[in-house]
């Protein structure tokens, strides 16, 4: 057992690392006569392993700050380069608070420890490469961030993110200090009432009940648009000015809604669209999604960005014959993308890739900020806040830091067929000339008329919008390839292709079988819409059955250019 020791105030309480450094070197010089130079004791802080025993008071202002009280005892006690794993030094007295003195007002950019699954972790030299930026760790320094970590990476993030020497060893969890900020920013309301799925009617029911069951950020983040929410609410209201034209004298006694796509068996042309973090609502998440889809019949796009590894979603399908789409944003380093199409096609569960196209940068999310910001520590350090581009972002902005702005149709497409021997579909068609260009490409096989759910450009044309032009100046594109939509789904009367946040709710409310439930919901209207229309399958369905005239003076036409046209003549 090293010897009891008390260390003058201005060796722990420097407002940066360097500087208790150089407090300790002059200590050590002036009392013990050892001549450690700064750079000698930092290379012996990164390399202690020694236990150790204080007499700490709060009157001497002596504090367990960065290891320096280990380091100091090691250097007063041997003069050995212990090369083993580094570990915080613990206490001896049960009035301390275990591994640290937990005192996030102590932990700045340039010295950081947070805890994650019992353990504590070195995270000071990972701070400004973080995606999200620095501040989001800060906010946790000190504190057992598990809670906050766990349902946003998927296994493997962190032995990935961090090398091996940052983990400093196990914590007496009785004594980690209990966060000073409340977290109920970012925990999902375990007590709110649980609603019986039976009596969600439809899916803005299982909105309104997973407004009161998700956390305050999880919320934010799969609520959030972009701007003004024009376009996120132009998504639902769109598809309300068309009007049904239906039909009599039909005998509509069976109506079926099953079809394929992309040649793939579906128990009807729903699927659910690539949504990340799905464990921000449940614990199962896109796993939860993907029982769910199994048992009915639907497909599953998996999300670049979701919170469990490729593999474990499509892990032990419900069904031999069930399939998945992988949903792939382009990174700057594109050696981790191809490691990713690698991972996606040893699984044999993903049939298909869908290149996102419609959000090469983030959208302001305001929403999704402000959930992020409230909170926020105010810290100072010589290493800034990270990332730039995540300096006030929440964590929809902080999931695009390392995607690629600079995909062309020249370069971009050729590298990806070389890159997969799986078919491609294009997401994030706004307009009939991208539709047109899309099925002039071999090796695409379809395109997803999306806005990015509003989340991405505001005042973006809905699917709609975009469906009719295509429909009006390049009606041979749904003769050439699938034509998907996913955005604003709220109702089977919609007869669309895609749900995204709806899924998600459900799965805040119910767990997979929420989303059972609200595929049921879906599958019911559906039928019900079809049968009413005069219809008796979804093969028979056509422009003949709706009037959409409303929506023809908010169609772009080629005249709407004329201007642009002259401007740029007289030039």
């Amino acid at each position: 057992m090293l010897e009891r020791m008390s260390y003058p105030r201005e060796c722990f309480l420097g407002k940066r690392r360097q500087s208790r450094i150089k407090a300790l070197a002059k200590y050590f010089h002036r009392k013990r006569g050892l001549a450690e130079r700064p750079r000698q004791l930092r290379r012996r802080l990164d390399a202690s392993t020694e236990e150790s025993s204080c007499t700490a008071e709060e009157a001497s202002g002596c504090r367990l700050v960065d290891g320096m009280l280990a380091l100091a005892m090691t250097i007063s006690k041997a003069q050995t380069d212990l090369r083993a794993e580094p570990r915080l030094a613990r206490t001896a007295t049960a009035s301390q608070t275990g591994v640290f003195l937990l005192d996030a007002s102590r932990h700045t950019p340039d010295s950081c420890w947070v805890i994650l699954y019992g353990r504590v972790y070195d995270v000071t030299d990972f701070l400004p490469s973080h995606p999200g930026g620095s501040k989001i760790i800060l906010q946790l320094a000190g504190r057992d961030a598990t809670e906050d970590y766990d349902p946003i990476h998927p296994r493997g993030t962190l032995e990935s993110a961090l090398p091996a020497s940052a983990n400093l060893g196990p914590i007496d969890e009785a004594t980690i200090v209990k966060p000073a900020v409340a977290t109920a920013a970012v925990q999902p309301n375990a007590d709110a009432a649980d609603a019986p799925l039976d009596t969600l009617l439809n899916l803005t029911d299982f909105e309104y009940a997973a407004r009161s069951k998700l956390s305050e950020k999880a919320w934010a983040y799969y609520f959030s648009g972009a701007d003004d929410l024009r376009s996120k609410e132009l998504n639902q209201t769109a598809y309300t000015q068309i009007l049904f034209r239906p039909r009599v004298f039909v005998d509509v006694t069976r109506c079926d809604l099953s079809t394929s796509l992309l040649g793939i068996p579906a128990a009807s042309p729903l699927y659910v669209a690539p949504a990340a973090m799905a464990r921000l609502g449940h614990p199962s998440g896109e796993r939860g999604i993907a029982i769910a889809c199994g048992r009915k019949g639907i497909l599953q796009v998996v999300s670049n960005n979701a919170s469990m590894t490729v593999e474990e979603i499509v892990d032990s399908p419900v069904t031999p014959a069930q399939a998945w789409g992988f949903q792939l944003y382009v990174q700057d380093q594109r050696d981790k993308s191809l490691a990713m199409l690698r991972r996606v096609e040893a699984t044999g569960r993903y049939k298909f890739v869908v290149l996102t196209l419609d959000a090469p940068v983030p959208g302001k999310r305001e929403l999704d900020e402000r959930a992020k910001n409230a909170g926020n520590l105010t810290l100072t350090s010589s290493v800034g806040t990270g990332t730039g581009a995540v300096a006030t972002g929440g964590l929809g902005k902080a999931l695009f830091v390392g995607t690629a702005a600079d995909l062309t149709w020249k370069d971009t497409l050729p590298w990806l067929r070389a890159a997969t021997k799986l078919p491609i579909i294009l997401k994030g068609v706004q307009t009939w000339e991208d539709a047109k260009l899309a099925s002039e490409h071999a090796g695409v096989v379809g395109v997803v008329v999306s806005n990015h759910g509003g989340r991405g450009l505001d005042t973006a044309p809905p699917a709609v919008y975009t469906l009719l032009e295509m429909r009006r100046y390049c009606p041979q594109v749904f003769q050439k390839i699938e034509v998907w939509v996913d955005g604003g789904i709220k109702r089977g009367t919609d007869v669309v292709k895609g749900i995204g946040r709806a899924a998600l709710f459900g799965l805040s409310v119910g767990g997979s079988e929420g989303v059972e439930r609200v595929i049921d919901i879906l599958h019911e209207e559906m039928a019900t819409c079809i049968r009413l229309l005069g219809a008796r399958s979804i093969s028979e369905l056509g422009m003949h059955y709706i009037n959409a005239r409303a929506l023809d003076p908010l169609l772009w036409r080629p005249e709407d250019d004329i201007l642009a046209y002259r401007a740029t003549a007289k030039l």
